[in-house]
């Protein structure tokens, strides 16, 4: 039987469950009956089995009565609904339709993209996904703060025979491969992005016939490119000119995608970063044409009907202070490790009055939660996956009978009857009614419209203005860098252990070492790495510990998380 995996990855791949394996569907025109590692870990990591309550083991039923008597005990407007993306899967936002009827706050933002999306938004008004069909019409790839074969794999078939332009603080596996290698200073993207349009500008490069279609501005655009100088901008990048005039020349008459990921806007600007590169791009002709356009994380489900876009009372995910809340309902996610700043993090969930985690995982906000429900498998229940990486939508039926746990359908049923609330549609209604309202059928695939044709904006607004009030540069220290591992997704599955360390510091391989930064401190021992530059220190996201060290500041638009937003020493 044919199903989708569920985890947080642009791939989402197309999957044959057979003899409780999962395989790649060879069929599938994108995946390609690749597996990556993390979902070959899938079944070898262990899941919740029981239900506890304060260290205890408690019948399932039992659990969910708890949960009913606590959230009639504390008042609806002290109450937090805290959702993950431990499952992409559509359908697991339906928890969402009771607490939204109940009263409880929601979040806003994340801690991933949404600072990124934010400055996109602003720009151009719609955040696409470039079609892997368009992107492999490209004559030229940039493959901006994103290492496509950690987070991306399938994409390198597509790519794999243009010309490859990596910007990178990091000398990445595709770094590695690619023609040209532009290892920027961390957090000088937006810099970057500038340093282009201005020498575009010079080079007669400028495409006024597509900046005329969007009803664009270049004029006020010129004038804030010439506010930077230009030997401000090499400085803060410290690329050399030789290999900057290389990488400008290969875009000149040539179909180019730029495939940008979340490391160029872990940072209080980084709505600022994606509004200069979408600037760029649209500034020499590279908008709206076949093979050309920047692809983010884009909106997944753009064009389709949301049955759970809920506009509540929110508060900003990546600082919440959960101590003002009194009950804390946690599903899919583990934010005593994955959120920035976990010293504070701590201080605020050991002060809430009673922690609920819902998931599929022991993790190490499950250990402190007061209640634990254990949720169930992606192949135990129906639902349906949209891709923020390419156009092709993924339906998982549910394959296995449930051996413990609960779906968050199921729960949410209970629920709602419990409390009197209106009942809601089985899921494959829901699904049905979704998929129907923006897809393409062919075969057994399903396919976006929104992505069908080369993607149009009606209008463009270059950005005309930046307001950095950071310090960083200015700061001493080393800048911390936190990509993705290969074999875990956050802190899911095998995580690294390690913090990789640049050749000059004269420490040995496996020598214990500590960083610090004004958050906090973090011990581990260190990895000489020589595909990073001098000033950086590299440590993976989900290593248990780094969010000792990183900032609970929001960025400047889209309440995102800034966790490189940070310098950092070592001893």
């Amino acid at each position: 039987m044919r199903t989708t995996c569920p985890l947080d990855c642009y791939d989402a791949c197309s999957v044959i469950y057979k003899d409780n394996k999962l395989i790649g569907d060879t069929t599938h025109p994108f995946t390609n009956g690749y597996l990556c590692p993390n979902l070959h870990s899938y079944h070898v990591e262990k899941t919740l089995q029981n239900a506890s309550y304060r260290g205890k083991k408690i019948e399932l039923n039992y659990a969910i009565k708890i949960l009913i008597k606590k959230l009639k005990q504390y008042q609806n407007s002290k109450n937090l609904y805290f959702k993950g993306g431990g499952n992409f899967g559509m359908m697991q936002n339906i928890t969402g339709e009771f607490f939204s009827k109940y009263g409880a706050y929601f979040t806003k933002g994340s801690l991933c993209d949404s600072a990124g999306e934010a400055g996109i938004i602003r720009g151009r008004g719609k955040n696409y996904i470039l079609s892997t069909n368009q992107i492999a019409k490209s004559d030229v790839v940039v493959v901006w703060g994103r290492n496509i074969d950690t987070t991306n794999s399938h994409m390198w078939n597509i790519i794999k025979d243009k010309t490859l332009i990596v910007i990178d603080p990091i000398k990445t596996t595709i770094a590695k491969k690619a023609h040209i290698h532009l290892q920027i200073t961390p957090r000088s993207d937006f810099e970057l992005a500038l340093l282009f349009s201005r020498f575009a500008y010079l080079e007669e490069m400028i495409d006024y016939e597509c900046i005329k279609k969007h009803n664009a501005d270049f004029d006020e655009y010129l004038d804030f490119l010439q506010s930077y100088t230009i030997n401000g901008m090499l400085k803060k990048t410290d690329i050399s000119v030789d290999k900057f005039m290389k990488a400008l020349t290969a875009f000149k008459d040539k179909k180019v995608s730029f495939l940008v990921g979340v490391g160029v806007q872990k940072y209080t600007n980084g709505s600022d970063v994606l509004r200069a590169i979408d600037s760029f791009a649209l500034s020499i002709g590279k908008f709206g044409v076949e093979g050309c356009g920047v692809s983010y994380l884009g909106s997944s489900m753009l064009g389709f009907d949301n049955p759970f876009d809920y506009h509540l009372k929110k508060v900003a995910k990546p600082n919440i202070k959960f101590e003002e809340f009194d009950l804390v309902f946690i599903q899919g996610a583990n934010p005593l490790s994955q959120m920035p700043n976990s010293n504070k993090v701590r201080q605020g969930l050991e002060k809430s009055k009673f922690i609920i985690y819902f998931g599929l995982y022991k993790n190490e906000t499950s250990k402190i939660a007061d209640l634990v429900i254990p949720a169930c498998s992606f192949l135990e229940k129906e639902d349906v996956r949209f891709s923020y990486g390419s156009e092709y939508i993924g339906i998982m039926p549910k394959l296995k009978e449930l051996t413990h746990g609960i779906s968050e359908y199921k729960l949410t049923k209970k629920l709602l009857k419990k409390f009197k609330f209106e009942a809601i549609k089985k899921p494959s209604k829901i699904i049905k009614q979704v998929i129907e309202s923006n897809s393409n059928f062919k075969n057994h695939l399903i396919m976006s419209k929104s992505y069908n044709t080369i993607p149009q904006i009606e209008s463009f607004e270059f950005i005309e203005d930046s307001e950095d009030t950071s310090k960083i540069y200015q700061e001493e220290g080393f800048y911390l860098v936190t990509p993705k591992y290969r074999y875990s997704l956050n802190s899911q599955f095998k995580t690294a252990t390690h913090i990789y360390i640049p050749k000059n510091l004269n420490i040995e391989n496996e020598e214990i070492v500590e960083v610090s930064s004004k958050y906090g401190t973090f011990k581990a021992k260190a990895k000489v790495c020589d595909s990073l530059r001098d000033d950086c220190i590299m440590i993976y996201s989900g290593t248990k510990g780094v969010n000792n060290l990183t900032p609970s500041t929001l960025s400047d638009e889209g309440f995102g998380a800034c966790y490189q937003e940070v310098k950092v020493t070592i001893t």
